[in-house]
């Protein structure tokens, strides 16, 4: 039988888990009752589990029939600070916590896959790493799981690592997207504190307003984007938030922005963070005050290998239908910590589409809604698509060090793949 036909023999036991998952969803890097979950799933799998010390992960390692190398499967598991508005009957149950983002389902397709590996165990040629993760949402927990071991948790470094991600917009449910290089942008956060000396607002004058000053950095930063920055190597520089003063009649003292930066390469990224801090510093000195930056490097950029792309995509369209998986155009501007696990070893990251039936892929509510809805229908794509990359991987590697010729499909038209927004804000666009 398939791997997708087997997946979906399991589909109520994981779409039982993924509404228990979604009905307590929980923040950050310490997800107790998410792991007590994942744990009783994998009860009675045969894996050697692991779990974090500075946070609430399971590492969990399945050892295969047959000698072989190792590779990595990834599914984070931390919900959103979002009030959940979806009405549905598994809605959260904790106020202003949701799995907006649907790492439900990504936890619930991990279970699935180490279920259909087990079941295979004595076809693998080699082992497989199944890393859940907490803290994707800002706190990077990736990051953390790597220098806790979680890529030599087989006993040596994994060969390749896979994740996928859910989008509850643009595409119908089991539709795969993946592309070589960057898949995802770098993520900076940065804050600005602007200094001047308040005063009284009808004699500007006797005073160093930096409200002008404040207003007029941001506009210098997207002049900056326009006249500095490759076409071909794109950046996003966006104020999210300002704020200065009391009252109207009053010149603050000082005067604060954030803004967000989104780049493709470490080359950009470069440029960018130097080019921000020169217009900043340049402008306040033109206008007499002091600015401060605190510039938050957050997640480098996840840039896919190019032949585990092709692997993947080759893979996809194996599992899920030559015409369920595409090459995606472009690059998308959210981001993700994956991005630390694919500077270490070869992977890939893949985007699925999980938007309900009977709803437009066009005009649904995205990944980050308070009303996004995702479809339980995923889940057994989900599980078929990372396991079928770990066993093919293995089988690959036994046949050769290399990864096979990925093989020709048609080129077909790809629906336009909604930006998974996962990276430092709580709500993001």
């Amino acid at each position: 039988m398939s791997l997708l036909h087997d997946a979906h023999a399991l589909a109520p036991a994981l779409t039982a888990l993924r509404h228990a998952l979604h009905r307590e969803p929980e923040l950050g890097l310490d997800l107790p009752r998410t792991q007590a979950k994942v744990l009783a799933a994998l009860e009675g799998l045969g894996l050697e589990i692991t779990l974090g010390t500075a946070l609430s992960s399971v590492t969990a390692v399945l050892r295969g029939g047959r000698p072989g190398p190792a590779v990595l499967l990834r599914g984070d598991m931390d919900a959103l600070p979002v009030q959940e508005e979806t009405g549905l009957p598994y809605a959260s149950v904790l106020d202003g916590r949701m799995h907006a983002c649907g790492h439900d389902l990504h936890t619930t397709g991990l279970v699935g896959a180490a279920r259909l590996l087990a079941a295979r165990r004595e076809e693998l040629a080699g082992d497989v790493v199944f890393m859940f993760q907490p803290g994707e949402e800002g706190q990077g927990g990736a990051k953390i799981m790597i220098d806790e071991g979680v890529l030599d948790a087989a006993g040596e470094r994994v060969v390749a690592a896979y994740a996928l991600h859910v989008v509850s917009t643009g595409a119908p449910t089991g539709f795969a997207a993946t592309r070589p290089g960057p898949m995802l942008a770098a993520s900076d956060a940065v804050h600005v504190t602007v200094y001047g000396r308040g005063g009284h607002g009808s004699s500007p004058h006797s005073a160093t307003d930096p409200v002008p000053a404040l207003c007029a950095m941001v506009t210098a930063l997207q002049t900056l984007v326009t006249r500095e920055i490759d076409i071909f190597d794109p950046a996003v520089v966006t104020v999210g938030r300002l704020h200065a003063g009391t009252a109207a009649n009053v010149i603050p003292a000082t005067a604060h922005f954030d803004a967000t930066v989104r780049t493709f390469s470490d080359t950009a990224h470069a440029t960018v963070r130097a080019a921000f801090e020169r217009t900043v510093h340049g402008v306040a000195a033109a206008h007499g005050v002091r600015a401060e930056i605190d510039y938050v490097e957050q997640y480098p950029p996840t840039v896919n290998h190019t032949d585990e792309a092709d692997f993947a995509l080759a893979t996809a369209r194996d599992i899920l239908g030559a015409d369920h998986a595409f090459e995606a155009p472009k690059p998308m501007a959210g981001s993700e910590d994956f991005s630390f696990v694919l500077r270490e070893v070869p992977g890939a990251f893949v985007g699925l589409g999980a938007c309900p039936p009977g709803t437009d892929p066009a005009t649904a509510p995205m990944n980050h809604s308070p009303q996004a809805v995702y479809d339980d229908g995923a889940l057994p794509h989900a599980a078929a698509l990372l396991a079928g990359l770990a066993l093919r991987r293995l089988a690959a590697a036994a046949l050769s060090p290399g990864l096979p010729e990925a093989s020709p499909h048609a080129a077909s038209p790809a629906p336009a793949l909604p930006s998974p927004p996962t990276d430092e804000e709580p709500v993001r666009p």
